[in-house]
């Protein structure tokens, strides 16, 4: 089906503050734009985009309905609340530098409520910068300039790790035996790889997010800088700069239930990496 000239227009022009595709042949650029259906989702998925920017979210909003995404616009900490107030939200792309209430504040507000996952946009390119939205609760960020074809990309995996995780609903401990490790009220069976709460509820992890939590359990009140940290949880073939292992230890805290802000289990080393301060037994 042939998209509407607006949608056409935002599938070609790149948004303020976004990069330009690459230059393509005619027919390649008309592939690329009007054929979106591979990633477009099973059922509709409803996003709200807030910024300040009232271009950015138009286009943003055209473009994400060529791949079948209604996406609702917010200029800023007012207009989100009452957005999600009104209505059920599968994803917030959240602009980091919003006028008044900046982007952390509002995305450390929306985690406090719930799980609802958030991707975050910042032109800061500083490490530190990205490392705190982050550790506020973001599920991950575009920096600007962007492709649009890379924030669709971004916003399927983002939902695919936020259903898988959620499962479909608690799950108890197998009783086959195995080594645990306990921290808190929490139990690490090293066997099963499963994570317990101190409710029985087992909490789902990746095989990356497991390697990392043993890791840290291994070396308790240790600093773990970065390279050590991707080499346990991803392997040897990343950047030791990789965001990838901010990104596994934002969502370990989440799932430990560790406030980011005044962590109890796993504190950041400025310029270091990172320590778990949990007492182990097992």
């Amino acid at each position: 089906m042939r998209q509407p000239a607006l949608a056409r227009r935002a599938a070609r022009a790149p948004i303020p503050g976004a990069a330009a595709p690459p230059a393509m042949p005619p027919t390649a650029a008309t592939c690329h734009t009007d054929t979106p259906m591979d990633l477009s989702p099973a059922s509709p998925l409803h996003l709200l985009v807030v910024d300040d920017d009232p271009q950015i979210r138009a286009m943003l909003a055209e473009y994400l309905a060529t791949f079948g995404i209604e996406a609702d616009g917010a200029e800023g900490g007012a207009a989100m609340r009452a957005a999600l107030a009104a209505r059920d939200y599968d994803l917030v792309v959240l602009d980091l530098s919003l006028p008044g209430e900046n982007g952390l504040a509002l995305c450390r507000e929306i985690r406090e409520r719930g799980d609802l996952p958030v991707i975050m946009l910042t032109a800061r390119t500083e490490l530190a910068d990205r490392v705190v939205g982050l550790e506020v609760g973001a599920d991950d960020y575009v920096t600007k300039p962007f492709e649009m074809r890379e924030l669709v990309a971004r916003i399927h995996t983002v939902l695919r790790r936020a259903r898988a995780g959620a499962g479909a609903g608690p799950k108890r401990p197998a009783t086959v035996a195995g080594h645990e490790l306990r921290f808190g009220s929490w139990r690490l069976n090293t066997t099963l790889r499963q994570l317990v709460d101190g409710e029985e509820t087992v909490v789902p992890l990746s095989n990356a997010e497991f390697r990392l939590l043993l890791a840290f359990i291994e070396h308790p009140n240790r600093v773990l800088d970065r390279e050590l940290l991707i080499n346990q949880a991803r392997g040897r073939d990343l950047d030791v700069f990789d965001r990838s292992i901010d990104l596994l230890v934002s969502r370990l805290r989440q799932k430990l239930r560790d406030d980011p802000r005044d962590p109890a289990l796993i504190r950041t080393v400025r310029g270091e990496g990172y320590v778990f301060t949990g007492t182990v037994e097992g």
